[in-house]
C-alpha cells in the first residue's frame, strides 16, 4: 500500500490538510495565552485562588460567605483570583474588589454560562481550560474551595493531584462549608483510603473550615515559619508544572 495515500479503512477519515494546518496554528494561540498569563500574573503574589459554583445566586448564603472570605483575604494582603464568571466567582471578585488588594478574573470562553463579572482589577480571557488551570496553580499561595459542581471538583482534584505527586509545591487547600463537603470527605476516608487508592496521610492535604477569619488564619499559620515567596527548590518544581 502507498503509505502517502489516505487510508480507506472504515472509521478512519482521510487527512484534511486544511484542518491539520489549523490544528498546528493553534499552538501559537495556546502559547499566547501562557505568555500573557505569565506576564500579567507574575507580580500578584501572594495570591489565593477561590473556586465555587457559577450557578450560585446573589441571595444564597454561600455567595455572601465567598464575598466575606475574599474581602478578608484582600485586606490581609492577598490578591484574590477567581474564574471571573458569575456566582461564587463573582462573589470572590466582588469581595476582593472592595478590599485593598487586586481582584483577578481568569475568564473562560464557553458556549453557555460564563460571562465576565464587573469586579476585576485584572482580567484575562482564555479559550483553553488547561492553560487557564495552570494560571490558577502557578501563582497561588492557597486554594479556597466553596460549594460547586463539576468544574469546582475538577479544580479540587487537580490541585490535590499536583501536590500529592510533588508536581506543585504544598499549599493550603481549604474546603469551606463543612456541611456541603462532609459526605465527600467521608467517602475519601471510607472508600479511597480503605481501597488503598490514596494514603491516609493524603487526607492531611485538606482543611475544612466555615468562618472567613479562620480561612485567613489557616493560610498565615501555614506560612508562619517561611516566606510567601517560593524557595529555590519550589521555583524549580513550578517550572516543571
Amino acid at each position: 500500500m502507498d503509505k502517502d495515500r489516505p487510508s480507506n479503512h472504515p472509521g478512519l477519515s482521510p487527512i484534511d490538510d486544511k484542518h491539520l494546518s489549523r490544528e498546528s496554528w493553534k499552538i501559537f494561540q495556546i502559547m499566547a495565552e501562557f505568555v500573557e498569563g505569565f506576564e500579567r500574573l507574575a507580580k500578584i503574589s501572594p495570591s489565593v485562588s477561590i473556586f465555587g459554583s457559577a450557578r450560585t445566586k446573589k441571595d444564597d448564603p454561600y455567595y455572601k460567605l465567598a464575598e466575606d472570605i475574599a474581602l478578608e483575604l484582600s485586606n490581609a494582603g492577598f490578591s484574590v483570583v477567581s474564574g471571573g464568571g458569575p456566582g461564587i466567582m463573582e462573589a470572590a471578585n466582588k469581595g476582593a474588589y472592595e478590599g485593598k488588594s487586586p481582584s483577578v478574573g481568569l475568564n473562560i470562553q464557553l458556549p453557555h454560562e460564563q460571562s465576565g463579572n464587573g469586579y476585576q482589577d485584572i482580567g484575562l480571557t482564555f479559550r483553553h481550560f488547561f492553560s487557564r488551570k495552570v494560571m490558577f496553580v502557578k501563582y497561588a499561595s492557597a486554594y479556597v474551595v466553596l460549594p460547586g459542581g463539576f468544574g469546582t471538583l475538577d479544580e479540587l482534584a487537580e490541585i490535590l493531584t499536583l501536590v500529592q505527586t510533588g508536581k506543585s509545591r504544598k499549599i493550603p487547600i481549604i474546603l469551606v462549608a463543612s456541611s456541603f463537603w462532609s459526605k465527600l470527605i467521608d467517602w475519601f476516608e471510607t472508600t479511597l483510603v480503605d481501597a488503598g487508592t490514596i494514603s491516609p496521610e493524603d487526607m492531611n492535604l485538606i482543611t475544612i473550615l466555615d468562618d472567613p477569619k479562620d480561612v485567613v488564619n489557616a493560610i498565615f499559620d501555614h506560612y508562619e515559619n517561611r516566606d510567601f515567596e517560593l524557595s529555590a527548590e519550589e521555583q524549580e518544581i513550578m517550572l516543571e508544572l
